[in-house]
């Protein structure tokens, strides 16, 4: 039976993020994929024109995988730290959940490929930052944080935070686990936000 429209494309992304798991593996050609898949280069290329735009469909679907959950946990939490607690929760978890795609998010699976691959990491990464910013303003109208509060450089902590945690995973061989210390840090991180509301 012939499969549906998509379906293989699928196949390919999900083969293509299972190789990527391997810590230490090596630089993944066409033809190593085409051989786990048992298909030929050129089928593989039936459905991505390059190796590049199958990057970008594992990019495509981790930004929405985490959009999805993130515009769900914004439009129904209103507390604005709870939205930062859920959505570095659900950072750390999607890493645990997919070692592979946590190789594209911290660019080592992306090592001598195509140059806008990185970028468009470093896009996604932003708008991660860019939504943590707004729950940091939204604490602030809560009374949670004062309105002069440095926003922008509260956002970067805890993207910075979740891209160490991520790298820390990879690095390790995926043993130390992003979650594994989060109740003990989420604690720690909130009292660092609010140790920057300012004074009277």
């Amino acid at each position: 039976m012939a499969s549906k429209p998509g379906e293989r494309r699928l196949q390919i992304l999900q083969t293509l993020a299972e190789m990527l798991e391997t810590p230490k593996g090596e630089k993944i050609t066409t033809a190593a994929l085409a051989a786990r898949l048992a298909c030929s280069e050129a089928a593989l290329y039936r459905h991505f024109a390059s190796k590049a735009q199958m990057f970008e469909g594992l990019i495509e679907f981790i930004e929405q995988s985490l959009f999805g959950v993130i515009n769900q946990i914004t439009a129904e939490e209103a507390n604005g730290f709870r939205q930062i607690e859920q959505v570095v929760g659900l950072l750390l978890n999607f890493a645990q959940r997919n070692r592979g795609m946590t190789r594209v998010l911290i660019g080592d699976a992306l090592v001598n490929e195509n140059e806008r691959l990185q970028s468009r990491i470093n896009t996604l990464l932003d708008k991660l930052e860019a939504a943590l910013k707004q729950s940091l303003r939204i604490a602030a109208t809560q009374d949670k944080l004062k309105p002069d509060a440095d926003f922008g450089a509260l956002a970067n902590l805890l993207r910075c935070y979740v891209m160490g945690r991520w790298e820390q995973y990879a690095r390790s061989g995926f043993t130390r686990e992003p979650l594994a210390q989060w109740p003990q840090q989420w604690p720690m991180l909130y009292f660092a936000c609010l140790s920057q509301a300012s004074e009277g």
